[in-house]
């Protein structure tokens, strides 16, 4: 794991200002941030640099392009060796349709969020899961209804303040 980076605080004001509109000039940043704009570039450079910051997304809504369906799926794996879980996590690389994958603790193994076209693509994708290679005991799936509260960004000055 990689050594934790001391951020001052305008090296937060920048993350903070950067996850909320990356599309921001660096202009616009410095000033926003109360340093010169080469300053202002030089501090972002190494952020990007140390792993801080980066890539950058665009944040597409689905609903305004086609319909699409998203489901959350709790898989459990028979065995817990390493070399199973990097299995799964390897296959699961190479899914289009699953855009997050996490390792959880708790009930089951992976928790993944899975984006497909329709139901029944989703059915290909889980018949797709149980044959990654690893034996799944379970794969509980929940199909998302309303996104209440879409990721926004991390709450930076709640985080960095311990």
């Amino acid at each position: 794991m990689r050594e934790k980076r001391q951020l001052d605080k305008v090296d937060q004001n920048i993350l903070s200002t950067l996850q909320q509109s990356a599309r921001i000039t660096n202009q616009q940043l410095a000033n926003k941030v109360g340093l010169s704009p080469s300053s202002c570039l030089s501090r972002v450079k190494k952020l990007e640099e140390d792993g801080c910051l980066g890539p950058y997304h665009g944040v597409i809504n689905l609903d305004r392009l086609c319909r699409s369906i998203t489901c959350i799926a709790m898989v459990t794996l028979e065995h817990h060796r390493q070399q199973d879980f990097r299995t799964f996590e390897t296959f699961v690389q190479s899914l289009s349709e699953v855009v997050q994958c996490d390792t959880v603790s708790g009930g089951c193994d992976f928790v993944l969020r899975i984006v497909c076209a329709d139901m029944e693509r989703y059915h290909i994708v889980n018949e797709m899961l149980l044959n990654s290679g690893v034996n799944i005991v379970n794969i509980k799936t929940h199909v998302v209804m309303t996104e209440n509260k879409k990721f926004s960004g991390y709450p930076l000055e709640a985080l960095l303040s311990y």
